[in-house]
């Protein structure tokens, strides 16, 4: 029953809509004039949808236009120099060098942009082993042109055609992802689990998590067609999504001190009852998030009424259970956030739900302009894009001088394009991108021989191709490895439809991808490497500087200053941002030789710490969100200004060349303050305070450690 749900929701999804569109955007032109005689014609058309398909990533119908046209107006001008100088070696080693040198740089400017430089200099690499003469380059570049603006109408007539289907695809995933983190976290409340592995897991998610937010962000909250005089479909996508983001902070609201939950109360059996409930809920968000992608209109399967019901009155029969009604109160509020997201797909709607005007919402979003300025101002080896830029031009003209030194066939471009889609910024995207190639190349090349020496039948064997050619498109943003495992049998078949399809192509296409996969791995870790540890500091830095302005918040709160619900949001975002960042850092130094991995065990408990501190902000805010009240006394403000000054503490320590931090310039002494009665509410705020105060404390010890170099 699950993996039929999967299937189906893979079915549906973004992914496989992408691999239909490609697949039939880059395969009609080829067939069509295959039938009118002209199969070399097609070819070249589907070469120009292939190229002008490799920016046309999810997001606003504007940006994915102005990718697109981008793409075919470099394609036609490398497509026409590349064929004018294809008989001079040294012009075109010179080319090699400055277009992958100028195309890699523009990584500065975003994925979009870098997937531009990719296509273009795809068609660069193609070129160079053919034959023109002035009016055959006129005429290839042509076809090219052609097959641009064909696949460009396509992608953008079916975005018209399901304008909300990008962004429905986008919000069920990353609906899907907040249910995985929220499983993750009911392993809090199973005795069984691993503290430590959980954690692992947990922030490995939240990576995820953030990339899919991001995502949505960017769909909902650069599109016009959400932002002014939105329809019913739009108001509801941006309220489910704003809910999804308040839902995945309170998830982090649930957070206590779980090795003290489970030394006082494993015995009751009450935590077999959180961790069913939590799992629950997350089932629950994953069906929706099922309807959603399967464009159905969502609705509940489960009824938690009962369940919370059975989940207080066993609270009620266990002793000193305040911290287990506080944490009742937080699933509480769950559900009904989870049952608010419902109501928006109810006949009533929306109703008079007021959303934020365009400006705010546009705040959520990193606008990445093209500006020159940037360019220049990163044509130094202090850049890491440039030190990058400047790899793959002097790989890609060693790769280009082994394929003409070599009897390597009459496909050695393969090596260059192995190279190019292998080496990436950091060594160890390089070292998984090297694995998943070559173990996708080999065993679609096994697949795709099988088939061309065994399936004769053109029409079968047209069969295998359709299929491992949707595969390829679609997995291509999801997997890589079964992208290539795909792709391999896809163009294998494809030439033997053009009379070259034999064992001696396999050997020749498995030999190339190893070529160019040695040179780039070796590339990587001699030329201008780039290793995550120095750059480890400054992300540690960030995520510190992020905490600390969340707990503001919660000072700012505690002092009765009203909550400027855009601004917390703002400061909430940039957390999960630096939180995900310095995560991602941290997976990628693990990938890296052993003796580049500096002082892992402190980044693995930094880490930790600053997840478990802002999970205690969290459920501070939280607090001070729904009760509306002030229960603080000067024992609260002490314990806030000691953890706002540890954090301070920490982000100096890190320092290196930036600028200095300045505090937040907070009024935390209140003379008429009064004293708070010694009640259960009060003590939960302070155990809470001490909490992030010992937390705060940690942290400064872990990050002297780490800045002990």
């Amino acid at each position: 029953m699950k993996q039929t749900r999967e299937i189906k929701n893979f079915i549906y999804s973004q992914y496989f809509a992408d691999g239909l569109r490609i697949s039939f955007g880059v395969l009609l032109p080829s067939l069509l004039l295959s039938q009118l005689g002209h199969l070399e014609t097609g070819i070249a058309v589907s070469m120009g949808a292939i190229t002008t398909s490799i920016p046309d990533n999810p997001g606003p119908v504007v940006h994915k236009r102005n990718g697109m046209l981008f793409c075919i107006l470099f394609m036609i001008i490398v497509s026409l120099l590349t064929g004018l100088i294809n008989d001079y070696p040294l012009l075109i080693v010179a080319e090699v060098f400055f277009l992958c040198f100028f195309f890699s740089m523009f990584n500065i400017f975003g994925n979009r942009a870098s997937a531009i430089g990719t296509a273009v200099l795809l068609i660069m690499i193609i070129n160079i082993d053919q034959d023109f003469t002035l009016k055959t380059i006129l005429e290839y570049t042509g076809f090219l042109l052609a097959g641009g603006i064909w696949y460009m109408g396509l992608s953008l007539a079916v975005s018209q055609f399901r304008p909300y289907r990008i962004a429905q695809h986008a919000l069920a995933e990353c609906i899907d992802q907040v249910a995985e983190y929220l499983k993750l976290k009911a392993l809090f409340y199973d005795e069984q689990a691993d503290f430590d592995e959980t954690y692992k897991k947990l922030i490995d998610q939240q990576i995820i998590v953030h990339q899919q937010q991001d995502n949505v962000r960017e769909i909902l909250f650069k599109n016009k067609m959400f932002l002014k005089d939105p329809t019913n479909t739009a108001r509801v996508l941006t309220l489910v999504f704003i809910d999804v983001l308040d839902l995945f902070e309170q998830t982090m609201a649930t957070h206590y001190d779980y090795s003290t939950i489970r030394t006082n109360y494993a015995a009751s059996g009450i935590l077999k009852d959180f961790n069913k409930i939590i799992y629950n809920i997350a089932r629950e968000l994953a069906n929706m998030g099922y309807d959603i992608n399967a464009n159905e209109r969502p609705r509940p399967f489960q009824d938690f009424k009962l369940q919370l019901e059975e989940l207080k009155t066993r609270i009620d029969q266990v002793e000193n259970n305040l911290v287990l009604k506080k944490i009742l109160i937080n699933v509480r509020n769950m559900v009904s956030r989870i049952d608010n997201m419902y109501s928006y797909f109810s006949k009533k709607g929306v109703g008079e739900v007021v959303l934020s005007n365009e400006k705010d919402l546009g705040r959520f979003v990193n606008t990445q302009s093209i500006d020159l300025k940037l360019f220049i101002e990163n044509l130094s080896l202090k850049s890491s894009t440039f030190r990058h830029a400047l790899r793959v031009a002097i790989v890609a003209v060693i790769g280009y001088c082994a394929s003409k030194l070599l009897p390597l066939g009459h496909h050695s471009y393969w090596i260059l394009m192995t190279i190019l889609v292998i080496l990436k910024p950091g060594f160890s995207l390089t070292k998984t991108r090297n694995y998943q190639r070559l173990i996708g190349t080999i065993i679609g090349g096994i697949a795709g021989a099988l088939i061309v020496y065994y399936v004769k039948d053109t029409t079968i064997r047209f069969f295998f191709l359709l299929i491992f050619m949707i595969g390829a498109y679609s997995f291509q943003r999801l997997n890589y490895v079964v992208s290539v495992l795909f792709m391999t049998p896809y163009i294998l078949i494809m030439f033997s439809f053009i009379g070259m399809g034999n064992l001696s192509l396999v050997q020749e296409r498995i030999l190339d991808t190893f070529i160019g996969s040695f040179i780039a791995f070796i590339a990587s870790y001699v030329l201008f490497p780039s290793w995550e540890y120095p750059q480890l500091k400054r992300y540690m830095r960030k995520l510190l500087i992020a905490n600390y302005h969340y707990l503001t918040k919660v000072a700012e709160g505690l002092v009765g200053k009203d909550l400027d619900i855009t601004e917390y949001k703002l400061i909430r975002k940039e957390l999960y941002v630096s939180s995900a960042n310095m995560a991602s850092a941290y997976q990628r130094m693990l990938s890296e030789p052993k003796s580049k991995q500096i002082k892992v065990r402190e980044a693995n408990k930094f880490m930790v710490l600053n997840h478990k501190l802002s999970s205690y902000i969290a459920t501070l805010i939280s607090a001070l969100r729904n009760d509306g009240t002030r229960q603080v006394d000067h024992a609260h403000i002490k314990l806030i200004r000691r953890a706002l000054y540890q954090l301070c503490e920490g982000i100096e320590q890190l320092r290196g060349d930036e600028e200095p931090f300045t505090e937040t310039d907070i009024l935390l002494v209140d003379p008429h303050l009064p004293s708070l009665p010694d009640d259960k509410d009060s003590r939960l705020i302070t155990d809470q305070l001490e909490f992030v105060n010992k937390t705060a404390g940690d942290i400064l010890k872990t990050t002297q450690r780490i800045a002990e170099d």
